[in-house]
């Protein structure tokens, strides 16, 4: 069985970590601290989950899709990954079954190694793979009724400040420091709005809004990622029959909207009920939130055979 004692950080120790191609005990998973990554953030990362089925079976949720990326962001960082998809792929699965889980997280994660030193210094890269028990990661009171967000007074970097399709360490620095400052004035989540004031998305999720019956979200020429949780929930809420609309927005079009919604591998689907100390349509979670919130743990959970596509099976 899996060792439950918590790190500091209240994750949950699982028995092994997957690390530059063998599992390895979790405290025996270190790096050297001249490691390049820990100096200039030159690394990337991806969050992957994976769910019990309904028929008992646990699968992860578009795996194949969230390694792509994993590999595409170390494409635009110029790292040369020392494993191929697939092999990454088998890694995933692989590790979860090591710590006999039948859901929870997976968090790949590549970064330059030691060796030279400098802003110009190309070092071996390491590659791990951690999982572990993760819930609602903005609580499961958010989950139903919906959080309180504010706009930050950072803004998210612009298209030529950082390179948008790549999920890198080092530009999380920003998410960090909005996350931060909404934390400490009291709210769960915090907005960013691009250079030119529109707004972008949260730390670490996309962002949705409902106004009229129709669904709107900023498009991929933002200063957002492509979020793969993001491209599920247009695919199923077009399958519902509803309008989605990749347009830019104001943060006032958040305060007059009926609904405001955030997704992600980590937030899943969760409504906001309030922003910038202004109710968001009725102050509650509301019916497009709630609709595709079910939808997607429907075909998370293997329960719609439409989406059976996005699994795979441990």
């Amino acid at each position: 069985m899996a060792d439950t004692s918590s790190t500091s950080q209240g994750v949950k120790k699982t028995d092994k970590i997957w690390l530059d191609g063998k599992l390895v005990p979790w405290d025996d998973a270190r790096v050297h601290v001249m490691s390049l990554g820990l100096h200039y953030g030159v690394g990337i990362f991806e969050g992957i989950r994976f769910y019990q089925c309904s028929d008992g079976r646990s699968a992860v949720f578009r795996l194949r899709e969230h390694i792509k990326r994993f590999a595409a962001s170390a494409h635009i960082l110029l790292m040369e990954l020392p494993y191929s998809e697939e092999q990454l792929v088998e890694s995933c699965l692989s590790l979860v079954r090591a710590n006999k889980m039948d859901q929870g997280y997976l968090r790949p994660l590549a970064f330059m190694g030691d060796g030279a030193m400098g802003l110009g210094a190309i070092n071996p890269v390491r590659v791990g793979i951690m999982a572990w028990d993760w819930g609602s990661y903005l609580g499961e009171e958010g989950m139903q009724q919906g959080i309180r967000a504010k706009v930050s007074s950072f803004t998210r970097m612009g298209v030529n400040s950082q390179l948008l399709r790549g999920k890198i360490t080092g530009q999380y620095v920003n998410s960090v420091l909005a996350k931060r400052e909404a934390k400490l004035a009291g709210y769960d989540e915090a907005i960013l709005l691009d250079t030119h004031g529109w707004v972008a998305e949260a730390t670490g999720e996309n962002v949705f809004i409902v106004r009229e019956g129709e669904v709107y979200t900023p498009p991929l020429s933002s200063p957002i990622l492509e979020g793969i949780t993001r491209a599920t929930l247009i695919k199923l809420m077009k399958d519902m029959g509803l309008k989605v609309r990749e347009e830019a927005f104001t943060r006032d079009s958040c305060y007059l909207a009926d609904e405001m919604f955030l997704c992600g591998t980590a937030a899943e689907v969760t409504p906001v009920r309030e922003l910038d100390n202004r109710k968001v349509g009725s102050g509650s979670a509301g019916p497009v939130a709630k609709g595709v919130q079910k939808a997607f743990f429907k075909a998370a959970r293997g329960e719609d055979p439409r989406y059976r596509e996005w699994l795979t099976y441990l």
